[in-house]
Formats: structure tokens, C-alpha cells, sequence
């Protein structure tokens, strides 16, 4: 039986998490859970689940709710969320978190030693310098559960050898706006852009699909958990969703990994470590199945130059990548900007910042602070001209 924390509990990937542990729960236990604000979901989570441990953070606690009635002792501050994370009854954390906040949890995890399934990607893109050499020296196995890295995962086991890789191709759905030009996005909506044609995920998420920027994050997180060059990391749009990544190997073999679009099937298999875990699933019908690939729409070419260059000069330049992002889809969700500008805002703030390939933990959460100040001083010039 493996102790379990997953932060993130609330949330579309938490609900997910918490199917693949029911289905198996002769294997797992739910030690913990961690999450933001929605107490409601977390009180019929610990009704089933029984956590010893709940994590909710400061700003949302609520000490009328009957949460807090029946865990009276719930943890609330950053050094009791590392506790929770670096127990030593904990065997597996589950990091379900969406964007930079995820970042400290997953430093706290790693630095421990711990088994870490990540769906937060924010966490690599932003401190990947210094989390993938944390996870080296502390032994902290990071295995990725969102669906492109972990069909990499599958196509490319651990300890193989990189030589023997000629590309890694990871595929993208095109979002709600696939056929839609460059100029036509001015004029899309909130509802449009929360429309993702195949899968269902939280809001913020769902905006980076549509802008195609979670493609660019998912590069660069490909590119430091897997620790090859972004020249050998293809992007194309599939618009099925059956093919979540391949891998092509210098002997000319492409190997995929196929599967119904459902975020379970990533989980079980990150769970399952050496053994394949059985879960509800809907099968591939491969009679009359039609698979097709495109190329990443005109217009959207910039966003994935800014994404290689982290690649390659690496430093800060993810954190500002990331915070520019998230800065500008809070804007666009909160109707300050319209749809097209969430490029200029990055664009912009991208360009107007530094590269420091000096990073600690400090300095990266520095950067963010600081970029996000500098996001908003774009947006503010867009909106008032």
C-alpha cells in the first residue's frame, strides 16, 4: 500500500487522480490532499477518502465551513505544506496544481527524494535549471502524467539512451480556433475559446490550448525532463487527440502512443511504475478511424520561437515565458484584453526582459514577480490606447 499526497485535489486532473486511486485502492492510500478554494468538493473527497492530512491554502480558509469542523486542525501555512509533502510516510506526491504556484510544492517534493507525478508544467518550465539537477542529487524520480510527456515516457523508457533518438514529436489537438487565421482571433469570445474540441480541463489551461501556448510549455518541459535538444522536438497539430506523442528512433521506427482522450489513462500508468494498473477505459475503434496532422497555423509561429529560445539560452527565460502567460490569460478572463492580445503581452514582455542564467529558487520567484509587473504595464498600454 503506497501513501499518497495530491495536491491539487479539486481540480479536473485532481478528480482524475482520485478515479484511478478508487479503481485501485487495494494498492493506494490517500494520505494527503492539498488545495485552493473550494472546500465543498474537499469535504466529500475526505468523506470518501478518510486523508490523515488536508492542506488548504491561508487565503481561502473558511473556519464556518464544516470542513474545518470535521479537520479542525487542517495546515494552512508554506511550512506545514512541506511537512505534509516530506513526511516520510508519503511515498508518492501528486502534483495536480495549475501554473507557477505549483513551484514550491514540486521543489519540496524533489528535495526530499520523493516519487513526483507532475502535471504541473509550469514548475519545469520555470526552474527547470534548477529542479531537474535537484531531482539528479536527490534521487527524486519525476515522472510526468500529463498526456503528451507521459506517452513520451511510455514511448522512451528511463535510462534509455538519448543517441538513439532521431525526434520526439508531440502532438496538439489545434484547440477550438484550428482553422481560424491569425486576423480572425480578434473577434473570438471568452465562451468560443472555452470550447476545446476533445478534451475537458480547467479554465486556464484551456485558454493555453486554445492560444496554443500550452504547446510551447509542453516544449519546453519535454525539452529538460527529457533532456534533448529543442531542434529534435516537432510540434504538429493532430486534431483527434488519439496520438499523444511519438518518438522516432534512428533506425527510422516511430513508435505512438494511442489512446481515447482521457487524462486517467496517463495517471494509471505513471501509478502503476513497473506494472500496467487496470482502469475503466474506453477502447480505441480502430475500424473507420481517420488520423490526420497539420501544421501549427499561420500566425502562431512566434509564440514557438520565444518557447525554443528558452531552449537554448535557458536561465530565467522560462519564468518569464510563463508569467508573461499567465498574466495575460488572467487578463483575457477577466475581459480587459481581447483574445489576439494575449500574444502581444507575452511578445512584449518577453522581449523586454532580461536573460540571467544565474537562477536559485530566490531569484526565479524574483523573476516572476517581476515580469508580472512588467505584463501588466503592457496590458495597461493596450487598453488605454
Amino acid at each position: 500500500m503506497k501513501n499518497i499526497v495530491l495536491l491539487g485535489a479539486t481540480g479536473s486532473i485532481g478528480d482524475s487522480c482520485l478515479n484511478v486511486i478508487r479503481q485501485n485502492n487495494k494498492h493506494f492510500h490517500l494520505f494527503g490532499i492539498g488545495l485552493g478554494g473550494n472546500l465543498d468538493k474537499a469535504l466529500q473527497i475526505t468523506k470518501e477518502f478518510s486523508p490523515k492530512h488536508i492542506f488548504v491554502a491561508e487565503s481561502h480558509l473558511d473556519k464556518s465551513h464544516d470542513l474545518l469542523q470535521s479537520y479542525p486542525n487542517i495546515l494552512s501555512t508554506e511550512d506545514e505544506l512541506q511537512g505534509l509533502i516530506q513526511d516520510p510516510s508519503v511515498d508518492i506526491v501528486i502534483s495536480a496544481i495549475s501554473g507557477f504556484s505549483g513551484l514550491k510544492a514540486s521543489y519540496f517534493a524533489i528535495d526530499a527524494g520523493k516519487t513526483i507525478l507532475i502535471a504541473n508544467k509550469e514548475s519545469i518550465v520555470a526552474a527547470g535549471d534548477i529542479l531537474m539537477p535537484l531531482a539528479e542529487a536527490k534521487k527524486s524520480e519525476i515522472i510526468p502524467i500529463d498526456s503528451e510527456h507521459n506517452a513520451i515516457h511510455q514511448c522512451f523508457p528511463p535510462h534509455s539512451d538519448l543517441k538513439e533518438i532521431s525526434k520526439i514529436m508531440i502532438t496538439a489537438s489545434g484547440g477550438p480556433f484550428r482553422e481560424k487565421t491569425f486576423k480572425e482571433l480578434s473577434e473570438v469570445t471568452l465562451q468560443d475559446a472555452l470550447k476545446h474540441p476533445t478534451w475537458r480541463m480547467g479554465t486556464k489551461i484551456t485558454i493555453d490550448s486554445a492560444t496554443l501556448v500550452n504547446k510551447c510549455l509542453e516544449l519546453i518541459e519535454a525539452h529538460y525532463l527529457f533532456q534533448i535538444p529543442e531542434s529534435q522536438i516537432e510540434i504538429v497539430v493532430h486534431p483527434q487527440s488519439i496520438i499523444h506523442s511519438m518518438v522516432t528512433y534512428i533506425d527510422g521506427s516511430t513508435i505512438a502512443q494511442m489512446s481515447n482522450p482521457n487524462m486517467e489513462v496517463p495517471i494509471a500508468n505513471a501509478l502503476g511504475l513497473e506494472c500496467r494498473l487496470p482502469i475503466n477505459f474506453e477502447a480505441i475503434n480502430f475500424s473507420g478511424l481517420n488520423l490526420s496532422f497539420e501544421p501549427i497555423g499561420d500566425g502562431r509561429e512566434i509564440i514557438f520561437e520565444m518557447a525554443r529560445e528558452v531552449c537554448n539560452k535557458r536561465g530565467n527565460l522560462g519564468v518569464i515565458f510563463n508569467a508573461s502567460n499567465e498574466i495575460a490569460v488572467a487578463c483575457f478572463l477577466d475581459g480587459l484584453i481581447n483574445f489576439d492580445k494575449i500574444y502581444e503581452v507575452i511578445y512584449r514582455t518577453f522581449s523586454d526582459n532580461f536573460l540571467s542564467n544565474e537562477v536559485t529558487i530566490d531569484s526565479i520567484f524574483e523573476a516572476d514577480k517581476q515580469t508580472r509587473i512588467e505584463a501588466k504595464k503592457v496590458v495597461k498600454s493596450i487598453t488605454t490606447n
